[in-house]
C-alpha cells in the first residue's frame, strides 16, 4: 500500500471513529428519513476533509482511486451501515455513476450525473422482476417500445434498491426482442421517478424491516411510461453488456463492505467472550470460542487476499480477464459473512437477537448476498464448468 492511500484509509479510519460509529443507532432501526439532516452533516465533513467520492475518477471531482485502492477504503467504510452513504460511494449510486461517466450523454451527464456526484439527489437500478429468476438477467418481460421519438415502457419490478425518494432510475427493459443473441435485446433507460405510469407501489418487507429512503428495496409498475429516447444510454441491445460492467466492480465493491463488517462482528465476538461470564469462566476460555476466532480470522484474512488480488488483476487486466476469480469471491466472500455473523451472534445469545447490537440489522440485511449480483449457485457452476473445459469437456 502506497503512503497516499495509506494515508487515506487511516483518514477515513479516524473519521469513522470520531464521527460515524458514535451516530450509529443500536439495531439500525432508525428511520432513515429522520437521520438524514444528521448524515447531510456528517457528508459536508467528507467533503470539507477533501474525501468526498473516492472512487471517482478526478476528472469528475473525486480521489481517482483505482479498484484496488477503493477496495481498502470500501472495508473501512463498510464496518458501518452509514459509511458508503456519507463518503457518496453507495449501491445503488456508485455504479449507476460508473455507467453514466463511461455511456452517459453530454446532456444526461449534465441533469442526472452532476447532481449525483454532488450528493444532491439519489438513484436506483431496476432489472429484477419477480416473474423471472433474478439470477438470469436476460429473461425478462419489461418492455421499451419506441414510439417515434419515445420509448414506452410497460413491466413489473421488484427489489429496486433506493428507489423510495430516488431522482431517476435506471431500468433495464427489453428494446430489441428479436435480436439473436439473448444478450443483445435490452437496453438501459434512464427514467424519471415523476414520469407519469412509474409507480412505486411499495417498500418490500426484508425479514421484518421495510426500510425508507436509500435503505430500501421497492416494487415498481412501469404503465405506459413514456421517455425521450434520448435518455437510453449507450447502444441499444447493449444493456447487459453495460450491466456486466458495473457488476465486475460492483462485486468487488460489495466484498470489501462484507469484509469489513466481518472485522466489526469479529471485534464485538471478541469482545463479548472476553468480557461475559458464564459457568466456569469468561466465554472466551470455551474451546469453541477458540475455534470460531480462530476461523474467523483465517476467513476473513483470506477473503480480503482474495478480493484485493482480484480488483489488482481488473485494474490491470479488464474484469474479462478474469471471470473466475469474480465469482470466486463472489460466493466464497458471501460464505464468510454468513459465518462470521452467525458466530458473533451466537457469541452474544440471546442478546444477538435483539436490536441491542447491529448484528441483527447485519443479519437480515446481509443474508441477501448469497442471492443479489447472482445466486452462489450460479457463480459455482460458472467457475466449475469453465475449470472442466480445460478437462475437455463442455458443458451446455
Amino acid at each position: 500500500m502506497s503512503d497516499r492511500i495509506a494515508g487515506i484509509v487511516e483518514r477515513v479510519r479516524a473519521f469513522m471513529e470520531t464521527d460515524v460509529y458514535p451516530v450509529e443507532s443500536q439495531g439500525g432501526r432508525e428511520d432513515f428519513y429522520s437521520m438524514l439532516p444528521m448524515l447531510e452533516e456528517k457528508r459536508q465533513k467528507v467533503r470539507d476533509l477533501g474525501l468526498w467520492t473516492p472512487a471517482v475518477s478526478k476528472e469528475w471531482g473525486g480521489l481517482g482511486l483505482s479498484l484496488w485502492e477503493f477496495g481498502q477504503v470500501s472495508e473501512v467504510l463498510g464496518r458501518s451501515p452509514h459509511g458508503l452513504f456519507i463518503f457518496n460511494c453507495h449501491a445503488p449510486d456508485a455504479g449507476n455513476i460508473e455507467v453514466l461517466t463511461t455511456q452517459g450523454t453530454e446532456e444526461q451527464q449534465e441533469r442526472w450525473l452532476r447532481p449525483l456526484l454532488a450528493g444532491k439527489i439519489r438513484s436506483c437500478f431496476s432489472m429484477t422482476e419477480p416473474e423471472h429468476a433474478g439470477s438470469n438477467p436476460v429473461v425478462m418481460s419489461t418492455s421499451a417500445v419506441r414510439d417515434g421519438d419515445e420509448y414506452v415502457i410497460n413491466g413489473h419490478k421488484w427489489f429496486t434498491s433506493a428507489a423510495d425518494g430516488a431522482a431517476f432510475a435506471i431500468v433495464m427493459a427489453v428494446t430489441d426482442p428479436d435480436a439473436e443473441s439473448p444478450y443483445a435485446r435490452a437496453s438501459q433507460i434512464i427514467v424519471p421517478t415523476d414520469t407519469p405510469g412509474f409507480t412505486r407501489v411499495r417498500n418490500i418487507n426484508v425479514m421484518g424491516d421495510e426500510g425508507e429512503g436509500w435503505g430500501s428495496h421497492s416494487e415498481i409498475l412501469y404503465e405506459n411510461c413514456r421517455v425521450p429516447v434520448s435518455n437510453l444510454l449507450g447502444e441499444q441491445g447493449k444493456g447487459f453488456a453495460i450491466a456486466q460492467e458495473r457488476l465486475a466492480t460492483g462485486r468487488i465493491h460489495h466484498c470489501m463492505r462484507w469484509i469489513g463488517i466481518c472485522e466489526r462482528a469479529f471485534d464485538m465476538m471478541c469482545e463479548r467472550a472476553a468480557t461475559r461470564r458464564v459457568k466456569g469462566g469468561l466465554l472466551a476460555s470455551k474451546q469453541t470460542i477458540h475455534n470460531w476466532i480462530a476461523e474467523s480470522r483465517a476467513d476473513i484474512n483470506a477473503s480480503r487476499l482474495m478480493v484485493l488480488d482480484t480488483a489488482k488483476k481488473i485494474d490491470e487486466e479488464g474484469p474479462d480477464a478474469v471471470a473466475n476469480e469474480i465469482s470466486l469471491i463472489k460466493f466464497f466472500v458471501a460464505r464468510v459473512l454468513f459465518e462470521v455473523l452467525d458466530r458473533s451472534l451466537q457469541t452474544h445469545g440471546a442478546l444477538g437477537m435483539t436490536d441491542g447490537t447491529l448484528l441483527s440489522y447485519w443479519v437480515r440485511h446481509e443474508r441477501g448476498s448469497r442471492i443479489y449480483d447472482g445466486a452462489d449457485e450460479v457463480h459455482k457452476s460458472r467457475v466449475a464448468r469453465r475449470i472442466l473445459r480445460n478437462y475437455g469437456l463442455r458443458i451446455s
